[in-house]
C-alpha cells in the first residue's frame, strides 16, 4: 500500500512539474512573433485628440492570426496577418470622416530557422504585403504594397528583447489623386520580463515613418500580460496605456489604451 501511495505521489509531482514546464514554454512562445505555434491575437487600440479640433477619436481592433508551416527539418514559414476593423469619429468637421469598417490587410511571411543561433538569437525574414481590402476609401490606401520584413529577438532568464521591422512601397504607379503613394518604414522594438507566475510586464513602440510626408507616428505601449488556462484552453490577456510621443498633424495625441486576448494552440 505504501509503495502504491509513493508511486501516486511521484506521478503527481511529475505532472505538476510537466505543467510548469509547459506553461513556461507557452509564456515564452506567446512573446515570440515567429514561434512555432498557432495563435489568434485580437487586439483593441483606442486613441483620442485627433483631427483639426482635437476632439476626434479612433479605435482599431486588429485580428491577427499566426500560422506556422514546417518547410523542412531546419526551417519554418510563419504567416502573420493583420486585419484591422476601424471605428473613427470627429476627425473632420460635419462628420464626413465618421466611418466604421475594415481597413487594409498587412500580410507578412517570415522564413525562420527552427533553432536559435549559438548566441541565442531567434531570427526571421521574408516579404510583407499591403492588400487594399478597406471597405471605404477613408479607411484604405487604395493601393497594393510590398517590401521586406524581419525580426530578431532573444529570450533568457525571463527577459525578452528584440525588434520587428518592415518597409512597404506602394506598387501602383499612380494612386488615386487624394492618396499619397505608400512609402513607409515600421519599427517595433520590444522589451519585457516574465515572472514565475507567467505575468509579463512589457514596453514597446510601434513607430512608423512616412517618407512621403516625412512624419513620424510614435506610440509607446506599456502592457501587462497574463497567461491563463480556461477549460484547458491556454490564452493570454493583456491591457495597458499607450502614449503618443510623436504623430502627424491631426494625428492622435496624449494617452490611449490597449487591450488584447490571444488564443494559443500549441502544436
Amino acid at each position: 500500500m505504501r509503495s502504491y501511495l509513493f508511486f501516486l505521489a511521484i506521478l503527481a509531482i511529475y505532472g505538476e512539474a510537466a505543467e510548469v514546464d509547459d506553461s513556461a514554454e507557452l509564456a515564452k512562445k506567446a512573446l515570440n512573433p515567429v514561434a512555432d505555434m498557432y495563435s489568434l491575437p485580437v487586439q483593441y487600440n483606442w486613441d483620442q485628440k485627433m483631427g483639426p479640433t482635437g476632439e476626434g477619436m479612433h479605435s482599431v481592433t486588429n485580428i491577427q492570426p499566426v500560422l506556422p508551416f514546417t518547410l523542412n527539418d531546419e526551417w519554418n514559414l510563419i504567416s502573420r496577418t493583420i486585419l484591422p476593423v476601424i471605428d473613427q469619429h470627429g476627425l473632420a468637421p460635419g462628420g464626413v470622416a465618421d466611418k466604421s469598417g475594415v481597413g487594409d490587410v498587412t500580410q507578412s511571411f517570415f522564413f525562420s530557422p527552427k533553432n536559435p543561433t549559438e548566441s541565442g538569437w531567434i531570427l526571421g525574414a521574408g516579404p510583407v504585403l499591403l492588400i487594399p481590402t478597406g471597405s471605404n476609401e477613408l479607411l484604405s490606401s487604395e493601393q497594393w504594397g510590398a517590401g521586406p520584413t524581419a525580426v530578431a529577438l532573444k529570450q533568457s532568464n525571463g527577459w525578452t528583447r528584440g525588434i520587428l521591422a518592415n518597409h512597404i512601397w506602394g506598387m501602383d504607379g499612380s494612386p488615386p489623386d487624394d492618396k499619397d503613394k505608400v512609402n513607409q518604414t515600421y519599427l517595433q522594438p520590444f522589451f519585457s520580463y516574465t515572472t514565475s507566475t507567467y505575468t509579463t510586464y512589457g514596453i514597446n513602440t510601434e513607430s512608423t515613418y512616412d517618407w512621403q510626408s516625412r512624419e513620424w507616428s510614435v506610440p509607446v505601449n506599456l502592457t501587462v500580460t497574463q497567461l491563463l488556462k480556461i477549460d484547458g484552453q491556454p490564452l493570454t490577456v493583456q491591457a495597458g496605456p499607450r502614449y503618443w510621443l510623436d504623430s502627424p498633424e491631426d494625428g492622435a495625441q496624449g494617452w490611449g489604451f490597449r487591450a488584447a486576448v490571444t488564443l494559443l494552440f500549441p502544436r
